[in-house]
């Protein structure tokens, strides 16, 4: 399970020079091993300041969802904003015209903006915002580079701008750098991305032909081989002052922020491993080589004017934005508060005590099963209907990697994370045929031979060589193929662990990461973890159901992005099955008993709810004690039933109507196995809150699937460690998917990836283009946020709501300043459901608040 010691991972984790490598104590420099002068030290800061301030984008077989600003959290949300907009012209505010339309729907009130501009301590009537509310604000100017000072003076109503075509230029040499097996040839790179740029720029004949640089290829041939020599060159040459050189930096590696986040992102995942990644260096090399290069080739008295200018804008550029978008935040926060007043009003007053809570000696509450679902706000809409089919079972929240910090080992030996981004596996699960006679090792080659087989068919069918000849080669063969796809026959989408021609496999937890093997006492305590962070120790019921979630979808890049983000942008399947063998080891189970946690005849089961069909698949039934047959009928039968409900409840949103239940499923599960499908679901759109308390206090409430669910009792939380493992961790994963739809949602030209139906996969696994060149797209496409007409996601930063007493909490912020930046400065909205006040109070930078402005009367919260 994650700890507070490894539980948050940050991109200054590991102190760089510019190189990468560790700096040395006597400040000399690992590059040139000689000493740093103050500017050259200067330099190495502002360098670094700009790569740890680009946020990571992890692969396409691998997305999970990021805050696209991770870097900036050390500053507050609005001021953040004004220097994006500065640096890149990106906004963090949805157009003033929407914020009007959701005033006039009345989804905040003269009450909110009231409320906002007191606690902003702006003293402004409310009839001065309104008028602000009913007319649209400038546009901010961004930052100009060397490339918008050349094109001053060239007619761009005919011709590329040199912004386009630099972006195409590092965008194809970083394609070229970083591809995994997707294009037939590749350029030597052994000398990173800044050798394989200046490579590829030599022979390259476009700026010549296309953009009239004439001395192009002469003036490359005279570019530094280093790439910080190149930059110690650029920021001489191009006269940028010292105080600008971190920002000037920043605004560059946003211009091609994309590929930044690709390089930061192959930086993060070094640094959790102990190591580092030098490529996001390589790439400002890169595109300050640009700069330089245009300076050199267009040395006017003109361009240079223009760029002195360009630099003069700088200094007033962020304050200048922050004071257009200044009313913006009052709007933001009022939309923000009339949510938080709602939800916080349905939230209390608290029902009583349940049986986990309870300390009296009453005998305790059995169900016929257990069922826990992860966190992720899509399970809220099925936890409500398995707990409307059947009151005898209880559902929890947890994060849905089950707390077991696994990369899973796949046929071809390679270890694939199964756990969230923020962390670093410790353990492996490996496949165990289960009740096949057929050794392991048999097994596991076959899977190797039908992966191989189906690269080499793949290949054959998308090589250039081939793949206009495919078609006619394999005949009827290739078009009953095309008839399946076409009729919407495909298979369901398969874990890469489960192969069709053999025997359910078996994921058990062997060996650390190292390769030692995993002794019983850090099983016993791996599994004295899970339990705990569930709040699950006692009073089990016959079944104990771990549900993890994966999502079904069709001819889909991002596919990733639907599954489990906790467990690496996979299915929960394999994370769920290990850690049920895990808890029904009876060596474990000794040594839970030991603990105090007894199991007794419970048996742990796995499941995979599909969020794309609500259908849910049971594992390795086979091994149900007889003992618990009616149980077990019971569970399926209310699991079959939830599905019906739960899929009834999403089908309006889907733009799906049926006669039947049965119609209705099949729609679904079409809908699934459509290639042609750009909404297969509606993923996360929508999330807004985090609740971490017992279910008690939720049971009942139609959330609408826009709330992460995480079950927590303080009472039983010792030194109150469960707490922050939830807040260093969980809230953090769910702070990334809910800045991930929001960025996507208010910017979707810079945080969103735009319109599916232009995908191209690049490198194999790096990420998309929308057409053919640009930018690498992150965050989410269009078609996941809008439905065509009106947007789907509302963008709010997350509100978490915490039972737990004030100073547990103030503990755990002070112990993480990843943590506390985010609530310091308004990336997430933190309250406390005090058990012992009985108030509802939100930290602030200042402090704990009483909610007294929303006109909410707590009475006293049950006792714990």
């Amino acid at each position: 399970m994650m700890t507070p010691a490894t539980g948050l991972a940050t991109p200054t984790q590991a102190p760089t020079s510019i190189a990468g490598a560790t700096t040395p104590p006597d400040n000399t420099t690992a590059l040139a091993g000689a000493p740093l002068s103050v500017a050259e030290a200067a330099l190495d800061a502002a360098i670094l300041t700009a790569c740890d301030r680009i946020a990571p984008a992890w692969p396409l077989d691998r997305a999970i969802a990021v805050n696209p600003c991770w870097g900036f959290i050390d500053k507050p949300f609005p001021e953040v904003a004004a220097s994006l907009a500065a640096f890149s012209g990106a906004t963090l505010l949805m157009p003033r015209s929407w914020y009007r339309d959701q005033y006039r729907a009345g989804r905040f009130t003269d009450a909110d903006l009231e409320a906002v501009l007191k606690r902003a301590g702006d003293t402004r009537p409310l009839t001065q915002l309104l008028a602000a509310l009913a007319r649209d604000p400038q546009e901010p100017t961004p930052w100009g580079f060397m490339t918008e000072a050349v094109d001053a003076g060239r007619d761009l109503t005919h011709h590329w701008s040199w912004r386009a075509f630099v972006l195409r230029d590092i965008s194809q040499a970083c394609a070229a750098c970083f591809d995994e097996g997707q294009a037939r040839w590749s350029p030597d790179r052994s000398t990173g991305l800044y050798g394989v740029w200046r490579t590829l720029a030599r022979h390259d004949l476009a700026p010549r032909l296309l953009m009239g640089a004439s001395h192009h290829q002469a003036d490359m041939d005279a570019l530094p081989d280093d790439p910080r020599t190149l930059i110690v060159e650029a920021v001489a040459a191009l006269g940028v002052a010292p105080e600008h050189w971190a920002d000037y930096f920043t605004a560059l590696l946003l211009s091609v922020n994309g590929w930044a986040s690709a390089m930061a992102f192959r930086r993060w995942e070094a640094r959790l491993l102990g190591g580092d990644d030098e490529q996001l260096v390589h790439l400002l090399a890169a595109r300050l080589a640009w700069e330089l290069l245009l300076a050199r080739q267009y040395a006017t008295s003109h361009t240079m004017m223009v760029w002195r200018a360009i630099q003069q804008g700088w200094q007033t550029a962020a304050s200048e934005a922050a004071e257009l978008r200044r009313d913006d935040w009052h709007f933001q926060r009022a939309l923000e508060l009339a949510y938080q007043r709602t939800l916080t009003r349905r939230l209390l007053p608290a029902p009583a005590a349940d049986s986990h809570t309870a300390t009296t000696s009453s005998a305790p509450r059995r169900t016929a099963a257990q069922v826990v679902f992860c966190i992720d706000v899509r399970s809220e809409v099925m936890r409500r209907a398995v707990e409307r089919v059947s009151p005898d079972i209880e559902t929890l929240g947890f994060a849905g990697f089950f707390g077991v910090p696994a990369a899973y080992k796949t046929p071809e030996g390679t270890l694939r994370p199964q756990l969230p981004g923020l962390l670093a596996p410790s353990v492996v699960i490996a496949d165990e045929a289960a009740g096949s006679e057929e050794p392991t090792d048999r097994v596991v080659a076959r899977m190797k031979a039908r992966a191989a087989a189906g690269v080499s068919w793949k290949q054959l069918s998308s090589t250039p060589s081939s793949m206009f000849t495919f078609v006619e080669s394999a005949g009827l063969a290739w078009a009953a193929a095309l008839l399946r796809d076409g009729l919407k026959r495909l298979a369901p989408t398969r874990d890469p662990l489960r192969a069709d021609d053999m025997t359910p496999s078996a994921p058990q937890l062997t060996r650390s990461t190292d390769g030692t093997l995993i002794g019983d006492e850090q099983r016993i305590a791996l599994a004295a973890g899970i339990l705990r962070t569930m709040s699950l120790t006692q009073d089990f019921a016959p079944l104990l159901v771990l549900l993890g979630h994966g999502a079904s979808t069709s001819n889909n890049p991002q596919a990733a992005a639907l599954q489990c983000g906790a467990c690496g942008g996979q299915t929960g399947e394999l994370n769920a099955r290990a850690a049920a063998a895990l808890l029904n080891d009876a060596t474990v189970r000794v040594g839970l008993a030991q603990l105090g946690i007894d199991l007794g005849e419970t048996f742990v089961l796995a499941g995979l709810h599909d969020t794309t069909t609500d259908d849910v698949t049971l594992y390795d039934v086979e091994h149900v004690p007889s003992a618990h047959t009616a149980a077990l009928e019971m569970l399926r039968n209310t699991l079959r039933n939830a599905a019906d409900v739960a899929r009834a409840e999403r089908a309006p949103g889907l733009g799906i109507t049926a006669a039947t239940t049965e119609e209705l499923a099949s729609r679904i599960r079409a809908r699934a196995r459509d290639w042609a499908e750009l909404r297969p679901e509606w993923g996360l759109a929508g999330n807004a809150a985090f609740v971490i308390a017992p279910r008690a206090r939720t049971r009942g409430l139609d959330l609408g699937g826009r709330v992460f669910l995480h079950d927590y009792r303080w009472s039983q939380d010792n030194e109150f460690r469960v707490l922050d493992l939830l807040l260093s961790a969980p809230m953090v994963v769910a702070h990334w998917i809910n800045l991930q739809y929001y960025a996507s949602t208010v910017d979707p030209l810079r945080y969103g990836s735009g319109n599916k139906v232009l995908h191209n996969v690049v490198g194999g696994r790096l990420g998309v283009l929308e057409g053919g060149q640009g930018d690498l797209r992150i965050g989410l496409a269009r078609q996941s946020v809008h439905d065509g007409t009106a947007w789907r996601h509302e963008p709010l930063r997350l509100s978490v709501f915490v039972e737990a007493p004030t100073d547990a909490i103030d503990a755990v912020l002070a112990r993480h300043r990843s943590v506390d930046d985010l609530v310091r400065n308004e990336w997430v909205h933190l309250h406390c459901l005090d058990p012992i006040s009985g108030m509802v109070t939100q930290r602030r930078a200042d402090g704990w608040h009483e909610v007294e402005s929303w006109d909410v009367h707590i009475g006293a919260l049950h006792a714990n």
